[in-house]
């Protein structure tokens, strides 16, 4: 029998590991209300026994790429991708020299490439991911990721992903969750690089794909990508996604704009113990900030949403210690 100092030492032993263990979890997140929120939520869903214990069939965790795992300002990542190859390809298409929004990404013009628009973004996807087979894209993509930079940080875009995030998907990972990207972005561009960058496998990555077609090229059978829209994986399409490739209705989900907002009603609306979080880009220092007036990320009704429906805001400044890893 344990006498009564050896119990008070015990006893502080153990409050001791306990306080260790919960400042390990999510060591790049501050010790706010918002990393308690998501703690508390985890506890909950893994307590076998509680009110809110889920199934760990059940435990889908699903995350919006640019802005939310990954930067997305000045420009999506993915747009970085078009203007390089616009260049690269730029020898092949003399015409492209009279034409926009050609014309203005050979000038270096961002204003005269915005002004395109969504049709101008369409027409640089089509010339730029298309004409070629599946595993060729999945080389240029692999390829450009290895030396494209930053403009503002000058580090390779593979390391502005956020740490407090790839932290999170650890963390629901090791408790039983499975994770999933549900992205407006290319499928095809963001799978080479997500299980790398996140621990997220391809076959886990949801996002916005153009048509593939099977062919025989040298008695070889290949998948042409054809210029031709497939499925857009943004806003009310994200909702769809998920039934469609996941088939299962998420717990958890975490975003950053107003494409995301469907998902998030989406989830939240479940029965059971729906979580959603968005991440609010307030750190002009470290990152940027940014949220209504933004054309990347533009983030207005659903912060307007987040308080009533119990959406956890995750203020960037405030909540996370480190938003790089390359951070000092």
């Amino acid at each position: 029998m344990l006498t009564g100092i050896a119990c008070a030492a015990l006893l502080s032993v153990m409050a001791l590991s306990g306080r260790a263990a919960s400042q390990e979890t999510l060591p790049s997140w501050n010790d706010t209300a918002a990393k308690q929120r998501i703690v508390d939520f985890v506890r909950a869903t893994t307590t076998e026994g509680g009110n809110g214990y889920v199934a760990p069939q059940d435990r889908i965790a699903v995350f919006d790429n640019d802005g939310t795992l990954w930067t997305e300002q000045p420009f999506y990542i993915q747009l970085g991708f078009m203007l390089d190859r616009v260049k690269a390809l730029a020898p092949e298409h003399p015409e492209w020299k009279t034409k926009e929004p050609f014309k203005s990404i050979l000038a270096g013009d961002l204003k005269g490439i915005a002004k395109g628009g969504e049709k101008g973004i369409v027409e640089m996807g089509m010339a730029t991911h298309a004409g070629m087979t599946t595993d060729e894209f999945n080389k240029i993509v692999t390829d450009w990721f290895t030396t494209a930079k930053h403009p503002k940080t000058g580090k390779l875009y593979t390391d502005m992903t956020y740490l407090p995030m790839r932290e999170l998907l650890d963390y629901l990972r090791a408790n039983g969750f499975a994770t999933y990207i549900v992205s407006g972005g290319g499928v095809e561009f963001m799978r080479p690089v997500t299980e790398k960058l996140y621990g997220i496998p391809p076959q886990q990555v949801v996002g916005s794909t153009i048509t593939t077609q099977y062919a025989i090229v040298d008695d070889v059978p290949v998948l042409r990508r054809l210029p031709k829209i497939d499925f857009i994986d943004d806003g009310p399409g994200k909702p769809a996604g998920i039934n469609k490739f996941i088939g299962r209705r998420p717990i958890f989900v975490a975003g950053n704009s107003d494409g995301d907002y469907e998902m998030l009603r989406w989830v939240t609306a479940a029965e059971g113990h729906g979580f959603a979080m968005i991440v609010h880009h307030t750190d002009a220092d470290r990152e940027y900030a940014y949220d209504r007036q933004s054309p990347f990320g533009k983030l207005d009704k659903a912060l307007d949403e987040a308080t009533r429906r119990n959406w956890l805001v995750v203020d960037m400044k405030a909540d996370w210690k480190k938003v790089f890893a390359f951070e000092p």
